[in-house]
């Protein structure tokens, strides 16, 4: 009985760690178009998972919910926190802090 609990985490733990890989990588790509659709320049080309947790979609179907966090420069000298949030592999929020334009 116990090899089938052990077996049956090990397999949770592989799929928890292939869907987070695959959230990452969609993560990314949400955080360098908000960079682009904003005039930003992404920094460091990288984001980080911050939060994981569980919501509920609009079917009230439970899901993880992800939070990134990711750097963005307005004019290259100064560094801006950023996040966003996917549930499943859907955006669900962002936020960019204000700042100032030339």
């Amino acid at each position: 009985m116990a090899e089938w609990t052990l077996l049956a985490l090990m397999a949770a733990g592989a799929w928890f760690w292939i869907d987070s890989v695959s959230k990452r990588e969609i993560a990314l790509k949400m955080g360098r178009q908000l960079a682009e659709r904003w005039q930003l320049q992404f920094l460091d080309e990288s984001v980080a998972c911050s939060h994981v947790g569980f919501a509920r979609d609009g079917n009230g179907r439970m899901q993880l919910l992800r939070t990134y966090t990711f750097d963005v420069s307005s004019q290259g000298l100064e560094r801006m926190a950023c996040h966003l949030q996917l549930r499943g592999g859907q955006l669900i929020s962002w936020h960019i802090p204000p700042y100032a334009t030339q």
